[in-house]
């Protein structure tokens, strides 16, 4: 597989994309709201809160205000020492990665966590090797929206915006990258699905990581 002329670089989510981050995140999340002596809901009805940014979930949650940071800081307090390594790579992922840097692809991490969190994360599971540079999200809201952040990436990188794509499980990622007129490869194995990113307007739909690195050779 080689890639196109035109288009050379890669923006890669994390959560649902090259990890199924859900029994960290949705288990800090849950020990949050019942640390604020809210119920928190089965783990199984808490897949959505997976990908866009945490204080938006606790706002639907919560219903904004001071609760929410106090919330994101109990959130915090567990994942940053556990819940952030109690994921797993998915299957595919390491192949599919090395397979598009092995073709010439840059590869730049794009994710609305934290950084703090995702440069950790990518080092743990023996990711980091394949990327130029990871970028995320900032402790206090800065970045969170997937538009600002690729609008940051994009400049500090110097980078035009028909050069690369997006991969990512989130209408969030889609919608982020068309700001930009950046087109999206939407991985189906994370936590959107087929009707979501269709709906928001993925270029390719892939069912595995696998299908990666053809789908970006096919992208116009």
């Amino acid at each position: 597989m080689t890639a196109t002329p035109s288009r050379t670089l890669l923006l890669v989510d994390l959560d649902g994309t090259l990890t199924d981050p859900a029994e960290g995140i949705v288990g800090s999340f849950r020990h949050a709201l019942e640390a604020m002596g809210r119920a928190a809901p089965p783990a199984a009805d808490l897949g959505w809160i997976i990908g866009p940014p945490l204080r938006r979930s606790f706002a639907d949650m919560l219903g904004g205000g001071e609760n929410v940071e106090a919330a994101l800081g109990i959130y915090r307090a567990r994942y940053g020492v556990a819940g952030l390594f109690e994921a797993t790579v998915y299957e595919g992922v390491p192949e599919a990665l090395d397979a598009l840097k092995s073709a010439g692809v840059r590869l730049l991490l794009c994710t609305s966590k934290p950084a703090v969190y995702a440069t950790r994360i990518l080092a743990r599971f023996g990711l980091d090797r394949f990327f130029d540079a990871a970028y995320g999200a900032e402790l206090d809201g800065r970045l969170d929206d997937k538009g600002d952040l690729i609008a940051h990436i994009l400049a500090d990188q110097r980078l035009a915006p028909e050069l690369c794509a997006m991969w990512g499980d989130r209408k969030h990622d889609v919608v982020g990258a068309a700001r930009h007129a950046i087109p999206t490869l939407g991985a189906l194995w994370g936590y959107g699905g087929e009707a979501e990113l269709a709906a928001a307007g993925a270029a390719i739909l892939c069912a595995r990581p696998a299908d990666v690195p053809a789908a970006f050779a096919r992208l116009p």
